[in-house]
């Protein structure tokens, strides 16, 4: 029996206005006030969180996702009941994206108790389940199977879902990567592989890393569906290009590749002096003519939807909820030496309910 495969997609064509698109023409003034809102909170969310690691309150790695903010809230926009989002390290966008607080993250990056990990994860590994969010990974291309796994569960049950299984550049080359794919094109899962491709893989141009025309295109020799999404910085085409292939998955629980060009300002990781591998004037160009937020801003500037009064409001809101969460997570308590066996094996906090044998943990 031949296998069914899926026509690749290629990038869209000339003339083509994300504006337009159906599922964004029909969004009202709220709803794109909302958008541009959800990318400012991450943008001012991730300056308030470089100073406190640069007040030497933040332990560990800090991946900032400054400059990527148009693909987590693009792509959470359209999101559904049974969606689920699966990502890497660089997670603090995704997770504001999908509503968890800025309190409870903040907390999470000072190692407290109250941060939604209680400050055993910090800064890469972010969890809410009741959310649909399962993290947050440290693993280079650690999450993409498990991305898979969501994907299997949610057909395995019968739900109308995908799962969104977000991974940088430089994970494409990982051997679990090619693996997943394999597993999701031969059994026909609904996941979308989304490649934020900033360009880097920490401190290597993707020239440098990766062979290929394009990452997207990788897909091909799995049979899957594939595209690459140009205007990474537009959070409208985001949507409309993700809606598409969350449509493919929920309808036929076909798997899809996607190629989000995009580009970060700050280093790798707050670690990374960002000096050597990068001219300072490719990232300043960037920024004036791609930035995530003055585009949408103008945008919607001159289609009358925000003013300057209304963007004033958001900016004084953004910073002052961020300058809280910092407050909120100085005073709250560290994990205490009691916790440290808590929350590592269901059995050990549910006694009532063991079923297994013997020891759980060693001294």
């Amino acid at each position: 029996m031949t296998k069914k495969t899926t026509p690749a997609k290629k990038t869209q064509v000339a003339g083509y206005n994300a504006r337009q698109a159906p599922i964004n023409a029909r969004l009202g003034h709220d709803e794109l006030i909302a958008l541009y809102r959800d990318m400012v909170r991450i943008r001012r969310f991730e300056e308030r969180c470089l100073r406190s690691y640069q007040q030497g309150k933040i332990g560990g790695f800090l991946h900032l996702y400054i400059g990527q903010e148009s693909i987590a809230v693009g792509c959470v926009s359209v999101m559904g009941q049974h969606d689920h989002i699966i990502t890497a390290y660089r997670d603090h966008g995704h997770a504001l994206a999908v509503g968890m607080g800025m309190n409870e993250m903040m907390a999470e990056n000072y190692g407290k108790y109250t941060g939604c990990s209680k400050g055993k994860g910090g800064s890469m590994h972010y969890f809410d389940p009741t959310r649909n969010f399962w993290g947050g990974h440290g693993i280079v291309g650690g999450q993409i199977p498990l991305g898979v796994g969501l994907a299997y569960a949610l057909k395995y049950k019968g739900r109308k879902g995908a799962a969104l299984a977000f991974m940088g550049d430089g994970a494409v080359n990982q051997g679990a990567v090619h693996e997943s794919y394999n597993l999701a094109a031969l059994w026909s899962l609904p996941v979308l592989f989304v490649i934020e491709n900033n360009g880097y893989s920490m401190g290597t141009s993707q020239d440098r890393s990766s062979a290929g025309p394009s990452l997207a295109e990788r897909a091909e020799g799995y049979g899957m569906n594939w595209d690459i999404i140009e205007n990474g910085h537009d959070v409208l085409e985001v949507r409309d290009r993700v809606a598409a292939a969350l449509k493919l998955a929920h309808e036929q629980s076909l798997p899809s590749v996607l190629e989000i060009r995009t580009y970060r300002y700050r280093g790798h990781s707050v670690a990374d002096p960002d000096t050597t591998y990068r001219d300072k004037k490719e990232i300043e160009d960037y920024k004036a003519t791609k930035d995530p937020l003055m585009f949408c801003q103008n945008q919607l500037l001159a289609e009358k939807v925000l003013t300057q009064e209304i963007i004033a409001k958001i900016e004084e809101s953004a910073r002052a909820e961020a300058e809280t969460s910092a407050q909120f997570a100085e005073a709250s308590p560290f994990p205490t030496a009691d916790d440290i066996q808590k929350d590592v094996y269901w059995e050990a906090d549910n006694p009532a309910d063991r079923k297994s044998q013997g020891a759980l943990f060693f001294s």
